[in-house]
């Protein structure tokens, strides 16, 4: 998943996203409403958390702003508000869900999978033949033996995995895997492509990533 954390708690942001990060998520962090629509624009995500109490532009504002954009994130609501008038009108405004801090994390990342899961970002399992993807799981398994995959190759099979028949640029694959605050350039995607194609081929499973030059790449459908 690609997430947004929206938290002017410069701790609780740090460490919220270092967890995503570790587990294999691409995360990006706003401390206040004005970044986080600065990142809104820019970028796609599939769940966004949000705190209520901002500076510049709290997380009222950040929602009604969101209504009236094609095709918006989902949005996880987390705040120390804790009434329920809060949580209605959160969800009134477009929040999908509301976590109350403290929060156990286990919760919130079953959270934010169920959140990306309702908008179409982690399908249960993906198949290709002797090869299927446990986006749940985080794992590739080629007749039921699992790939020692990297965590950014595992994130590129899944990407393309998940997109089947769809072609996608370097560009939009190198958004999927690294955050915005990467010094790496998109040319990174050819060498894992490179490297993930030599260990699916070493468990048997070849032709699977096709090339499509000046266009990108794509698992056919």
């Amino acid at each position: 998943m690609r997430l947004l954390i929206v938290e002017d708690s410069d701790t609780l942001g740090r460490d919220l996203a270092a967890a995503l990060t570790h587990d294999g998520h691409v995360v990006d962090l706003a401390a206040d409403g004005e970044a986080a629509l600065c990142f809104l624009a820019g970028y796609h995500y599939d769940v966004v958390t949000l705190d209520l109490m901002l500076p510049k532009l709290d997380g009222w504002a950040v929602l009604r702003r969101l209504q009236g954009r094609n095709g918006p994130p989902r949005v996880l609501v987390l705040s120390a508000r804790d009434q329920v008038d809060d949580r209605v009108e959160a969800l009134n405004l477009g929040a999908d869900d509301y976590m109350v801090k403290p929060f156990a994390y286990d919760e919130l990342l079953a959270r934010l999978h169920a959140l990306a899961r309702r908008s179409g970002g982690v399908p249960l399992v993906l198949a290709a033949g002797r090869l299927e993807v446990d986006p749940r799981a985080r794992l590739a398994r080629v007749d039921g033996v699992v790939l020692p995959l990297s965590p950014k190759e595992y994130v590129l099979l899944e990407t393309l995995m998940s997109r089947r028949g769809r072609v996608l640029s370097r560009a939009a694959l190198f958004e999927s895997l690294y955050d915005a605050r990467s010094e790496a350039s998109d040319k990174v995607i050819e060498v894992l492509v490179s490297t993930l194609r030599g260990k699916l081929a070493q468990a048997g499973v070849r032709d699977l990533i096709e090339t499509r030059r000046g266009f990108g790449y794509v698992v056919a459908a």
